[in-house]
């Protein structure tokens, strides 16, 4: 069976939910993406590629960019992007994240700004107001609702990964509010520690990862946010395989050279002559693995009628469209074009 990036079915739910209170029609807006609302209320699973076109078109129609995200303010549409442009030639992820940072202090509509603190061996991202905020940080977080600021830290931490094209391994996570009923889906989505009733709403994780270079180029760039926020709420399985422990730390980012075994099994704290052994216990082998991740992410972008299909095989790492070709064919048993002329393809865009 074809194995699905979703996101919970809640996450949706709770999106729609904020787009009623800002009173703009969720019918619309689902019949705009061509999302039918049975398809919502009916299952715990959802298609994270549609989910990233729902943000998009929630981002047009309500005019704000941080829609959803702990802010404080109305972000004009374009910001991220700018602010993308303005980080992505910086040497080091620590420069990104205080460039951004800056970057939010001249920005319309923001009163919240990451903050990065870097002490001994751990870093940790937090948030703090911006000069132009009309309140203290904890009055606005007080009106926040959990959701909004558990999609901000998983958002920036995505962010974070896709700028080093690799997971930026956690240590903890903590918020401020009390523990929700749906603790499981934090430890899902964090990979990490998760706690709760704590002064602060931050991620923390070894410092060194601040010294990772950024790897991403304008060129990537611009295909990334084509599909922007696909790849900042793309899920890791909640599934406690060894199998889906490889595929979070294979990641989402296929831009950018694999690990191989040998770096996956040393990041497992197991020899590789393990790792392999394990996994044919699981009837699954590494390059098995590497492929069916590499598929699926090929799929998800195809179905992005916004990328082309040239977009597609720069995301997926391909410095020629050919040799893209010959994959996609090698995976699917179609070439990209091919892919999409057929009826799976059509069925999934709105008329």
């Amino acid at each position: 069976m074809e194995r699905k990036i979703t996101v919970p079915a809640g996450y949706v739910r709770q999106l729609l939910k904020l787009v009623d209170e800002q009173g703009l029609s969720v019918d619309e807006l689902l019949s705009h993406v061509g999302i039918n609302a049975e398809e919502i209320d009916a299952k715990t699973e959802f298609p994270a590629d549609k989910f990233g076109a729902l943000y998009q078109s929630i981002y047009y129609i309500a005019q704000d960019e941080f829609f959803g995200l702990a802010n404080g303010g109305k972000v004009p549409n374009g910001t991220f992007r700018m602010m993308c442009h303005c980080i992505i030639h910086c040497e080091t992820l620590g420069r990104a994240v205080y460039r951004a940072s800056d970057f939010h202090e001249i920005s319309r509509g923001t009163s919240v700004k990451p903050l990065l603190t870097r002490k001994g061996r751990y870093a940790k991202i937090s948030f703090t107001t911006t000069e132009a905020a009309d309140q203290p940080l904890d009055q606005i977080f007080h009106n926040e609702n959990a959701i909004r600021i558990r999609t901000s830290l998983s958002m920036w931490h995505h962010f974070l990964c896709w700028l080093i094209g690799k997971r930026l391994e956690l240590k903890a996570a903590y918020f401020s509010f009390a523990e929700p009923d749906d603790v499981s889906q934090y430890r899902t989505l964090f990979q990490s520690q998760v706690r709760f009733d704590q002064h602060d709403n931050a991620i923390v994780f070894p410092a060194n990862y601040l010294d990772f270079p950024i790897v991403q180029t304008p060129e990537s760039l611009r295909s990334f946010l084509k599909t922007a926020p696909y790849q900042l709420i793309v899920m890791v399985d909640d599934d406690a395989s060894l199998k889906s422990q490889v595929v979070a730390l294979i990641g989402k980012d296929f831009s950018q050279v694999l690990p191989s075994a040998e770096e996956v099994a040393h990041r497992l704290h197991m020899s590789v002559s393990t790792l392999r052994r394990r996994l044919l216990e699981e009837g699954e082998s590494y390059q098995q693995i590497k492929d069916e991740c590499r598929k699926v992410a090929a799929l998800n972008y195809m179905n992005s009628p916004q990328l082309s299909i040239n977009d597609v095989a720069g995301l997926m790492g391909f410095e020629e469209p050919s040799a893209f070709f010959r994959s996609f064919k090698k995976w699917t048993g179609m070439t990209p074009g091919e892919y999409r002329r057929s009826d799976v393809y059509c069925q999934r865009i709105p008329q």
